[in-house]
């Protein structure tokens, strides 16, 4: 295990001494015009430099269950932080849409209230198609899942953070995916050492996590470091 410690402690001087501030500078949601860029995207982080960025992030033992999280401290659900005129949800539902499917029509400053179309939820690999994202059934189908969930990020470090920055976490659209609904029910709040997507997802579920990880200085623990060290071993 000394390679592994050698590699935390070279990983948090670059991490003190090159990244800068705390404030958090997250990655192109969408082009600086409005235009959400697709998922893949933002997925840019490598095998390789997301196993040098997980070991660049801080251990800790940390509470469970989080006694003290407070869902209301991160904020109104989807609030559009980017100002595009749609709210989060329609951002992330237009950009992982299968191409060509999504169905939209404007509503107020919103150019892409998305009513209808077809995903592939990466969770479970599942096709899911919906005519009616107005009908509250199909609408609770289809959720927007943090990746790495708002209880998990209140006991990484939000907790301390303040409401402007928890806001601007909540709705990072590089830490959002559309997911099937019961999936996202099931996953909850749990980190990967609790619950994994299919296997043929776990690579890129470790890099995005990693990735959200590292760019808003969360914390990690060691069962949760084991299982991301696991999940990148799948990467091709």
């Amino acid at each position: 295990m000394r390679w592994w410690w050698a590699a935390l402690v070279a990983g948090l001087v670059t991490l003190l001494t090159a990244c800068g501030p705390l404030a958090p500078a997250p990655p192109g949601a969408s082009a600086g015009d409005g235009t959400v860029l697709p998922t893949d995207a933002m997925d840019t982080t490598g095998a390789t430099d997301a196993a040098e960025a997980l070991a660049g992030l801080v251990v800790t033992a940390r509470p469970r269950p989080p006694a003290d999280y407070d869902r209301n401290a991160f904020g109104a659900r989807w609030a559009d932080v980017d100002g595009n005129g749609c709210n989060q949800r329609d951002d992330v539902l237009l950009r992982d849409a299968e191409p060509g499917t999504a169905r939209i029509a404007r509503q107020g400053r919103c150019d892409h209230d998305v009513l209808a179309g077809t995903w592939t939820d990466p969770y479970t690999g599942r096709t899911l198609t919906f005519d009616d994202l107005k009908d509250p059934a199909q609408a609770q189908a289809i959720q927007i899942d943090h990746v790495v969930p708002l209880a998990e990020a209140w006991v990484s470090g939000a907790s301390a953070w303040d409401d402007a920055r928890r806001r601007e976490y909540a709705n990072d659209l590089a830490g959002l995916l559309a997911v099937d609904g019961p999936t996202n029910a099931a996953k909850g709040a749990d980190d990967p050492a609790a619950w994994r997507p299919r296997k043929a997802y776990q690579c890129a579920y470790a890099r995005r996590w990693i990735e959200v990880k590292a760019r808003w200085r969360l914390t990690v623990d060691p069962s949760e470091v084991a299982a991301l060290d696991d999940m990148l071993g799948y990467c091709s």
